[in-house]
């Protein structure tokens, strides 16, 4: 008689267990894929931000009685597949052999921009930018803050993963008294961007 009461007691504790086991492990594994489901739609959104941000830079430069040699690195972020805006900041160079004696100097300043792609390696470009230029009038310098609107267009060649050189040429329209841009002069610029 002890044999078969013990034998029915570890029966209703086996079958307690089991029945606890199979109540508690589908809310749990309920629990752990809906964690696992909000962490992977997490990251799917982080990826989705990552894929619309691009880096990248040019450099610009113009040769000749006026030299400028400038660097701009820039963040852009695509509003649709095909438009996007950005940031840039810029520093440039600049030697002036129009005046005697010729001077040197550094600007600054930054840009917004928008482009658009018109087919996937051509887009068209325009830019609002404020630099802080050294200006010389043959005697003396003062610093003053110049504004640009540049419009042009731009091609971009892959050269890996997610890697393009873009070179772009860009017209400044406003012609502020100021500008080093006299007569419609194209600029000229090549850089690198990772994501555009």
């Amino acid at each position: 008689m002890r044999k078969i009461l013990l034998f029915l007691l570890s029966s209703l504790l086996v079958v307690t267990v089991s029945f606890g086991q199979n109540e508690t492990l589908p809310a749990m594994d309920t629990a752990v894929i809906s964690s696992q489901a909000a962490q992977e739609s997490k990251q799917s959104v982080k990826k989705q931000k990552q894929k619309r941000v691009y880096f990248g830079g040019n450099v610009a430069f113009n040769f000749g009685s006026y030299t400028r040699i400038g660097i701009y690195p820039l963040i852009g972020f695509k509003i649709t597949p095909k438009f996007s805006l950005g940031l840039k900041i810029g520093y440039e160079y600049v030697k002036d052999n129009r005046y005697s004696p010729s001077y040197e100097t550094s600007n600054y300043g930054g840009s917004v921009f928008a482009r658009y792609r018109i087919i996937p390696r051509l887009y068209v470009h325009a830019e609002y930018e404020l630099t802080n230029y050294d200006i010389w009038d043959g005697a003396e310098s003062n610093r003053e803050w110049v504004n640009f609107l540049l419009l042009g267009a731009g091609y971009s060649q892959p050269i890996g993963g997610n890697a393009y050189v873009n070179a772009q040429v860009l017209f400044d329209v406003l012609q502020s008294e100021n500008s080093p841009y006299q007569a419609w002069e194209p600029i000229f610029s090549v850089g690198v961007g990772v994501g555009f």
